[in-house]
C-alpha cells in the first residue's frame, strides 16, 4: 500500500509502526502463540511440547521487549532532530501482544495523519510477508493512510551496523585458529521462494554488502539456512547443520555465525543458533561464536531512521 501523501499539517505527528512476527514469552504462552500462527487451529501435542521445551531452555524470549525498545529509541531519535515534524512510533506483532491493530489505534489516538510501517526484516517480499499487509488492511479501514516500507536490505546504515558487528567479532576472535564465517537466513518452503526468487537476491545482496564492509573476501565466508519449519514440504537448503560438518571437515577450528535477516534476539537466535547449532558445532569439533544482534543499539536505530527518511521522501514524489 504505497501512497502519495498530501502535505500534512506541520505539527501533525508522523506515525511509524515497527512490525514483527511476535513470540511467546515463556513456555506458558506457547499454545496460544502457536494457535495464532496456525490461523486459529490447535497445534499437535507433540509440537506444543517441543516448543515449550525450547522456551524452557532459553528461559524467556526478549523479542517483544526488544521491539518495544526499538520503537522507543526510534521515536526519541526522530523527535531529537531539529526541524523535523514530531513523530510517534509504536510496535505491533502479528501473533502476540501488542498486536498490529492495537498499535495502529494507539497511533491514531495520538493524532498521526500518516503512518510508515516497517517490517523488521531487511529483505522484503509482498508474497512472503503477505500476513503483515493483511493485518494492516484489516486495521486501517477508518484510520490514517499507511505506507509499507519496501526492502531496506542494502540501506547504508543497516549494512554499516551489521558490518561493524562482524568486524568486532573478527577482531575478538583473531588468533583463535582457522575461522569460518557463516551468514544465515531463515529457511523457507521452496514453493514460496520459487514464486518470488527476488527475495533470495536480496539476501545475497545483503551478504555481499556486509562482507565487503567487514573486509571479507568471497572465499572467506559461506551461507546456510536455519530454523526450517515443522511442515512436510521441502525447505530451502543447505541447512546450517550440514554446513557446520563441511566446515569442520575442511580443517576449520572455529565458526562465526552472522544472521542477516533477524534484527533481535528471539527463539530462532537464542535456541536455534545458540543452543542447537552450537551443540552441533561442538560435536563437529568447532568452537562456536555468533555476532551480537542489533537489538536496540544506536547504529540500528539510525538505520531505521534512514528507512523512515527514505519513505518520507518517496511519499512526496
Amino acid at each position: 500500500m504505497n501512497l502519495r501523501w498530501s502535505d500534512p499539517s506541520p505539527r501533525a505527528p508522523l506515525g511509524v509502526l515497527l512490525m514483527t512476527f511476535g513470540s511467546a514469552v515463556t513456555s506458558a504462552d506457547v499454545p496460544a502463540y502457536l494457535r495464532s500462527v496456525r490461523g486459529g487451529r490447535e497445534a499437535s501435542a507433540e509440537l506444543i511440547a517441543e516448543f515449550r521445551r525450547r522456551f524452557d531452555v532459553i528461559g524467556r524470549s526478549p523479542l517483544i521487549d526488544i521491539t518495544v525498545a526499538q520503537a522507543a529509541g526510534l521515536e526519541q531519535l526522530l523527535n531529537g532532530r531539529v526541524g523535523d515534524r514530531p513523530a510517534k512510533v509504536a510496535a505491533g506483532m502479528l501473533h502476540s501482544e501488542p498486536r498490529i491493530a492495537g498499535a495502529l489505534r494507539d497511533l491514531t489516538d495520538a493524532g498521526v495523519t500518516e503512518v510508515i510501517a516497517i517490517v523488521l526484516a531487511p529483505q522484503y517480499s509482498p508474497l512472503i510477508f503477505t500476513a503483515y499487509q493483511a493485518a494492516l488492511d484489516a486495521a486501517v479501514a477508518d484510520g490514517a493512510p499507511v505506507r509499507v516500507a519496501g526492502a531496506w536490505h542494502t540501506t547504508p546504515s543497516w549494512v554499516a551496523s551489521l558490518g561493524e558487528r562482524v568486524e568486532e567479532a573478527l577482531g575478538r576472535l583473531a588468533g583463535h585458529g582457522r575461522l569460518a564465517v557463516v551468514f544465515t537466513a531463515h529457511s523457507l518452503p521452496r514453493p514460496v521462494v520459487d514464486r518470488d526468487p527476488g527475495y533470495m537476491v536480496q539476501i545475497d545482496e545483503t551478504i555481499t554488502a556486509v562482507a565487503a564492509r567487514a573486509g571479507l573476501l568471497p572465499g572467506q565466508w559461506t551461507f546456510a539456512f536455519q530454523s526450517a519449519g515443522h511442515t512436510p514440504e521441502e525447505w530451502l537448503k543447505p541447512d546450517l547443520t550440514e554446513v557446520l560438518a563441511t566446515l569442520a571437515g575442511a580443517g576449520n577450528t572455529d565458526v562465526l555465525v552472522v544472521p542477516v535477516q533477524f534484527v533481535a534476539d528471539h527463539l530462532e537466535i537464542l535456541y536455534d543458533i545458540d543452543v542447537a547449532a552450537a551443540e552441533q558445532a561442538r560435536d563437529a569439533g568447532l568452537d562456536f561464536h555468533r555476532i551480537d544482534m542489533p537489538n536496540a543499539s544506536a547504529p540500528f536505530i539510525a538505520a531505521l531512521a534512514e528507512v523512515v527518511d527514505r519513505e518520507l521522501a518517496a511519499a512526496q514524489v
